[in-house]
């Protein structure tokens, strides 16, 4: 009844969308007329209006049959692309704050397009975010050209600086050879490059550098979730307003939405410094885990990915390390070494989760195959790694700043994205993000042919039939892509085809330099490309190659055009769809088939020795598969019933960071009004607060436990108030906001160090019946009361020191070996350092 109830529903809408098209279309033939410079015109008239109105919903609504027509006539100029009908109504939902599913090959970027600009109408900034740093780059110069002829300023942000799209600092980049507009006749070896949209290889000589706060003033900025998420934080960090590089969050388009919001929703971003105490632990606790037992020990859950120790494996550990109790809470921080090192044991694989480089540990993303370069496990589990394997164990980082993708993308007003594979997770956008999943027709009718499951009894059985199946469809010339879940099952199935003499490309992250080399040659006639999950999203695999061999393209479509071979699922159905994907684009032909085996994990861990068991009683032989429905229905069930286990695991990483995200609102814009409220010198009333806060505090205590010290101090306390100067200059008063700023800062870190540890004892605590999130948020509130109490007091006893600083102090640079300012002569070990480095006195120059 539900699904019946959905395609009603999603059925109106379309049926409304397609109404708005005929308006969009309506307009073609009169912007057609429009020269270059009245159709840029115009669009900056359309803008004046937007922003006059103050760009609200209703303006947009109304403008936006005249915006997607405009964006429509600059791509057929600029690019030679005309939006079809169907990629108008996805950027109609995209603008409406949903998410389009779109097949592969649909020119979802192109799509982007109209709502970006639409919104950017507004002057407040849309953010066109991407998976990688390439395709930021690569769209800000393809996409660009359309939004430069409407008049708009589009920029990139990528890992160590930003660009502005700049047609003419192309120009001044030429040596030789025609601009791009100028080429007539003979196309030159630049506009070659620039058609072959996969490679891009002239994409700096469109792109200026930029500071990174110019970037974020453009139209459009375009860049990966890490970098906008990183800015938020670093923003949030900064000690001058000036400083701040971000001016919002107003609207997000998100490419590839469900890996962005699902698949790399589990990871935080965060911001840290090295620890130097903990790395000796990591190694003794490397060969700690090593002597313990598997069940005997511990007990692992591989369907939902966790390890626990049991009562004899407590006891082996704490004759092991020599203590008595390892709970007792001040061995807390040894439980969290213990549990990270049997994490890096039990569940992390070499070559599947993470590969060892250079003596370096690097994570593999799951989901896209790729190497995560830069990218660290968080809560020390990078370092039980590092120990495990041997390797240099890196200090452990303290956390500084920390926030979970779902939270950054909570911030924006208005959220969108569009990825070819979302009905499956539509669930989970609904609860977490109140996105709604949907789907856009295709522009042609998909024709590819989806096979059955091929299910063996053995991992051997089933490879040796791949090999066969490669075989049949290379000696026709027909081009087979073999998807692989992990670089391990990469390469066994590389070697299987070498023995069979099948020349192939092998794609991983231990050789993702030639990615855009082997994808661009996968359509070929013959071609055999052996891949993990990079060859699985935001790729168009061209039939004959790119640049393409048209006679080529014709004899493989006769063929049947690409053949997808997966060689085991993935536990979330999605992937399987975005390897499928690659095939059968825009109306071509096309085919895919899985081979499983009974010694898959997926098919193991949910059901596979009862299925063995079974084949074994009926002496069912292990090179002919089963290709049941039924059986393709169970592996069915499992990855909903993984997806389903990923998805509580990742909702109840939300409830707890929930906590926290209350807590950092309050944290961010408290430190961010210190700042302003300084260089605005207004930090009077904000210090009039917190005397009030503390002498009421001091004055309660009195009242209940008189003595005469206290009242002697009591009144001291309200001499120094009361001489405090109506009026600071304004360089004292920005340096007072500063250094309210600075000890937050260093409060909000041990915070989130003790939320950390609230978070393992709280879980300890479920063993002993009690709900750890509600103990999570009672103890979270209590730390905070705590925080800002101790802010109070340690603002109340250095702030009157900075009231008697001299002036020149401020504006001279310190070094380390300087010795305190007479005013900071009573300085405390625990208090900030006088120096406004934001460490504590004892960590600093009172090292």
């Amino acid at each position: 009844m539900a699904s019946f109830l959905t395609k009603l529903f999603s059925g109106r809408i379309l049926r409304r969308l397609e109404g708005v098209v005929l308006l969009v279309n309506d307009k073609e033939k009169e912007i057609e007329k429009l020269s270059s410079e009245e159709l840029k015109e115009k669009s900056l008239k359309l803008r004046e209006e937007v922003k006059s109105k103050n760009g609200d919903k209703e303006v947009l609504e109304e403008v936006l049959p005249e915006a997607f027509a405009l964006v429509r006539e600059a791509a057929k100029r600029e690019l030679g692309q005309r939006h079809f009908d169907v990629q108008l109504m996805g950027g109609m939902v995209l603008h409406e704050g949903k998410i389009a599913e779109m097949l592969t090959g649909e020119g979802k970027t192109l799509v982007a397009t109209l709502p970006t600009y639409l919104n950017a109408l507004t002057g407040r900034g849309v953010h066109v975010v991407t998976v990688n740093d390439y395709l930021a780059r690569r769209d800000t110069v393809w996409m660009g050209q359309i939004y430069h002829s409407l008049g708009l300023k589009i920029s990139c942000i990528i890992h160590d600086t930003a660009y502005l799209y700049d047609p003419e600092f192309l120009a001044l980049n030429r040596v030789e050879g025609p601009a791009l507009s100028e080429s007539k006749g003979e196309v030159s070896d630049l506009d070659k490059e620039r058609d072959e949209v996969g490679s891009f290889r002239v994409i700096e000589k469109f792109l200026r550098p930029i500071n990174r706060k110019e970037a974020y003033l453009a139209d459009i900025t375009y860049g990966t979730n890490h970098e906008f998420g990183f800015d938020f934080l670093r923003d949030n960090l900064t000690l001058k307003l000036a400083d701040k590089v971000q001016r919002g969050h107003n609207y997000a388009i998100i490419d590839e939405v469900d890996s962005i919001l699902i698949d790399e929703a589990r990871t935080p971003l965060i911001i840290a410094a090295p620890d130097a105490e903990s790395s000796e632990f990591y190694k003794t606790f490397a060969k700690v885990v090593e002597a313990l037992k598997p069940e005997e020990d511990y007990a692992v859950d591989e369907k939902i990915k966790s390890v626990n120790i049991t009562e004899a494996g407590l006891d082996k550990v704490e004759k092991m390390i020599s203590i008595k109790n390892i709970f007792d809470p001040a061995n807390a921080r040894l439980v969290h070494f213990l549990q990270e090192s049997l994490k890096a044991k039990t569940l992390f694989k070499r070559d599947k989760e993470y590969m060892v480089k250079n003596g370096e540990i690097l994570i593999v993303d799951e989901f896209t195959g790729r190497i995560l370069y830069g990218r660290r496990y968080s809560g020390g589990l990078h370092q039980a790694i590092e120990a495990k394997e041997n390797l240099a164990v890196r200090q452990e980082n303290r956390t500084y700043a920390t926030i979970t993708i779902q939270n950054y993308f909570r911030l924006y007003q208005k959220i969108a994205g569009m990825t070819g594979t979302a009905q499956t997770s539509a669930e989970e956008f609904h609860k977490v993000y109140n996105l709604d999943v949907q789907s856009i027709p295709s522009n042609r009718p998909m024709v590819r042919e989806d096979h059955s499951d091929a299910i063996y009894k053995t991992k051997q059985a089933k490879y040796e039939a791949i090999v066969e199946a490669v075989k049949e469809k290379n000696k026709k010339g027909q081009p087979v892509l073999l998807g692989t879940t992990s670089i391990t099952n990469n390469e066994i199935i590389s070697d299987y085809l070498k023995r069979a003499n099948v020349p192939h490309e092998v794609l991983n992250a231990k050789n993702n330099e030639r990615e855009g080399e082997i994808i661009a040659q996968a359509g070929r006639l013959g071609a055999v490309t052996v891949a993990t999950n990079m060859a699985g999203r935001g790729v168009d695999i061209v039939l004959g190659g790119n640049p393409p061999d048209k006679s080529a393209a014709e004899r493989i479509k006769e063929l049947g055009g690409l053949h997808i071979i997966g060689t085991e699922r993935h536990e979330a159905r999605r992937i399987d769809n975005q390897l499928r994907g690659r095939s059968g684009r825009q109306g071509d032909p096309g085919s895919s088939r899985f081979f499983l085996s009974l010694e898959d994990d997926l098919t193991r861990i949910f059901g596979g020795d009862r299925l063995k068991a079974l084949m074994e009683r009926f002496n069912f032989p292990s090179d002919i598969p089963i290709e049941s429905s039924m059986v393709s229905r169970v592996v069915n069930q499992a990855q909903a019933k993984v997806e389903g286990a990923n998805f509580d695991i990742r909702h109840h990483l939300l409830d707890f960071d929930d906590v926290l995200n209350k807590q950092r609102k309050v944290v961010y814009d408290r430190r961010a009004k210190f700042l302003r409220f300084g260089e605005e010198n207004k930090v009077r009333p904000i210090l009039e607060e917190i005397f009030e806060k503390v002498l009421g505090a001091t004055k309660n205590q009195l009242e209940s436990q008189p003595n005469e010290e206290g009242q002697k101090q009591f009144e001291e306390f309200n001499k120094k108030v009361a001489a405090v100067p109506t009026e600071f200059e304004p360089l004292r008063s920005a340096i007072i906001g500063q250094h309210l700023a600075r000890i937050l800062d260093m409060l909000w870190v041990d915070h989130l160090e003790n939320l950390d540890g609230l978070r393992e004892s709280v879980n300890i605590r479920a063993y002993g019946q009690h709900e750890p999130l509600v103990e999570y948020r009672r103890e979270a509130h209590q730390l905070f009361q705590a925080l800002e109490k101790n802010f109070e007091t340690i603002v109340f006893n250095t702030v009157f020191q900075v009231f008697d600083l001299k002036l020149e102090n401020l504006n001279q640079p310190t070094q380390k070996t300087q010795a305190p300012p007479p005013e900071f002569k009573s300085i405390g070990r625990n208090d900030p350092c006088w120096c406004g480095s934001g460490e504590k006195y004892k960590k600093c120059h009172g090292k």
